[in-house]
């Protein structure tokens, strides 16, 4: 129960830094469920073929609730797999947002020195 619980707040923590920066579901949330939607599924098929050829192993834990969605698949893997790709768009959102944010003040610094210098020289070089 407690990887679960650690799952569930660190899904909120990054629910907090979407909701604060507008990063991902709170920027887009119709794009944002589509793409968690694919990145879950694509992961969890993962797991199951994993699974079945007996890569991926479940091991009794008592941090962990029991519950299991299918064979060798606890409930805390799906948790953790939504996490990742969350935390995956959020520093993939965020990494885009700072670029912007740079380029937005870099242009806005080049601006201020123009008009500061007074514009482009005229006549050729002084």
């Amino acid at each position: 129960m407690i990887y679960l619980a650690v799952l569930v707040a660190l899904l909120g923590c990054m629910a907090l830094l979407d909701a604060r920066y507008k990063l991902f579901f709170f920027a887009r949330p119709l794009a944002a469920t589509i793409t968690m939607a694919a990145g879950l599924a694509y992961f969890l098929a993962w797991d199951v073929w994993a699974i079945s050829l007996g890569i991926f192993l479940h091991r009794e834990s008592p941090l962990m609730t029991g519950i299991m969605l299918g064979p060798q698949l606890p409930l805390e893997e799906a948790f953790f797999l939504a996490f990742l790709c969350y935390q995956t768009m959020i520093l993939f959102t965020g990494l885009l947002a700072w670029g912007r944010h740079r380029r937005t003040a870099r242009q806005a610094n080049t601006q201020q020195l123009v008009e500061h210098d007074g514009g482009p020289r005229a006549g050729g070089a002084a």
